[in-house]
């Protein structure tokens, strides 16, 4: 019978839960349905960092890109005339 007691008691963290819930049931279900629209838009919105990382790495690959064929073409250039030749 030292269940009944037991039962009885309720934990802070309970009461914390139950106060939250009432709070959240006062609100009407528009506002909470705005609540959760906003939560969801922060979530998935695109941060700059991201933007800013896909920029940096486009720009990086046209670098490289760029750098590839000036010395590539730079190298296998060969003059057919030379300045000595009069």
């Amino acid at each position: 019978m030292g269940r009944k007691d037991a039962s009885t008691i309720k934990l802070p963290v309970d009461q914390y839960r139950k106060q939250i819930g009432k709070q959240d049931y006062k609100k009407t279900k528009p506002i909470l349905r705005a609540t959760k629209l906003k939560a969801e838009a922060k979530k998935t919105a695109i941060g700059i960092k991201e933007v800013g990382l896909v920029l940096a790495a486009l720009l990086a690959l046209l670098l490289a890109f760029y750098a590839f064929f000036y010395l590539r073409l730079s190298t296998d250039v060969e003059p057919d005339l030379e300045p000595d030749e009069d």
